[in-house]
C-alpha cells in the first residue's frame, strides 16, 4: 500500500500518545522510527522504519479498518497490504479513489500506485497467495511464489554438484518446511505435486552427474532395485545419447519407485 519509511511521524507518534503519556518512552518510540542503519561504516536512514513498524503500523491504520468496516466493505489487511472486495469494477474504481483519498487527507500517507490496482482476485496475490478464478474460491499458492522459491533452490542444485545427496536435501529442508508450513492453507494440491516432481528430477541430475561412468551408474542403478537388465540398459543408452547430444545436464529415467 504505502512505504513506511515514507510516513509522517509526526502521525503515527499522535496516536501513540493518546495512550501513552510517559514522555520518555514517546522520545524513544521516536528514535526507533529516526534511526538509521550502519553499511560498511557508514550511516543511512532505515528503508524498514525500525522493528516497531509493524506495531505502529496497525496502530496507524487502524483508522482505516474502522472507516471500511463504517462502509460495510469486506476487506483484509496485513500490516501495510490490503485488499478490499467489492461487486464491481466501477465500485472497485470508486473505493480506491476514495480509500487513497482519504489516506492522503487522515493519515498522510501516499498510495504506492505501482503495486495497487482494481482486478479480479484470482489476478491478483496476497501475502504470496490468490484465489481460483472459477466454482467456490479456494486459496492457491500465487505463481510468483512457486517461482521464488524454484529460484532459492536452484542455487542449492548448483552449489550440490560437488557436494553429496543427503547435505543438498539437509540445505532444501531448510526452505522447504517453512515454506510448506507458511502454505499449508493453501487448497489447491497440484502445485504441491508439480514441485514434488520437479525437484526430484533435480536431484536425479546431481545423482547422474556424480555416477559419471556408466559401469557406475549401472551398478548405481542396481543398487536401488532396478533390474540388472534395466540397470545396464539405462546407464548405457543414457549415457550414449548424452554423449550425441553433447549434453549433460539431463536426468535418467529411473524404474519406478527410484528417487
Amino acid at each position: 500500500m504505502y512505504s513506511f519509511d515514507r510516513v509522517n511521524h509526526d502521525v503515527p507518534m499522535s496516536r501513540v500518545a493518546r495512550k501513552v503519556k510517559n514522555k520518555r518512552v514517546l522520545r524513544l518510540i521516536r528514535g526507533y522510527l529516526q534511526a538509521g542503519i550502519m553499511d560498511g561504516g557508514l550511516g543511512e536512514p532505515s528503508r524498514q522504519g525500525g522493528p516497531l513498524s509493524p506495531l505502529l503500523s496497525n496502530i496507524l491504520l487502524d483508522e482505516l479498518d474502522k472507516e471500511l468496516e463504517g462502509r460495510g466493505h469486506s476487506f483484509c489487511r496485513y500490516a501495510d497490504d490490503c485488499n478490499i472486495y467489492v461487486a464491481s469494477q466501477r465500485a472497485g474504481e470508486r473505493v480506491k479513489e476514495s480509500v487513497t483519498a482519504f489516506l492522503a487527507k487522515r493519515l498522510k500517507l501516499k498510495v504506492n500506485e505501482e503495486k495497487s490496482a482494481v482486478d479480479r482476485p484470482w489476478k491478483r496475490k496476497f501475502l504470496g497467495y490468490t484465489l481460483t478464478a472459477e466454482g467456490e474460491p479456494r486459496l492457491k499458492v500465487a505463481p510468483e511464489s512457486v517461482a521464488r522459491l524454484k529460484a532459492k533452490l536452484k542455487d542449492i542444485f548448483r552449489r550440490g554438484r560437488g557436494r553429496s545427496l543427503q547435505r543438498v536435501i539437509e540445505e532444501m529442508k531448510l526452505i522447504l518446511v517453512g515454506w510448506m508450513n507458511y502454505f499449508s492453507l493453501a487448497r489447491v494440491r497440484n502445485i504441491f505435486e508439480r514441485l514434488d516432481e520437479w525437484i526430484r528430477r533435480r536431484l536425479r541430475v546431481i545423482l547422474w552427474r556424480q555416477w559419471k561412468r556408466t559401469f557406475t551408474r549401472a551398478k548405481r542403478l542396481m543398487a536401488l532395485r532396478a533390474s540388472r537388465g534395466a540397470g545396464v540398459e539405462i546407464g548405457v543408452q543414457r549415457s550414449r545419447s548424452l554423449v550425441e547430444r553433447g549434453r549433460h545436464t539431463h536426468e535418467p529415467r529411473l524404474p519406478e519407485g527410484i528417487l
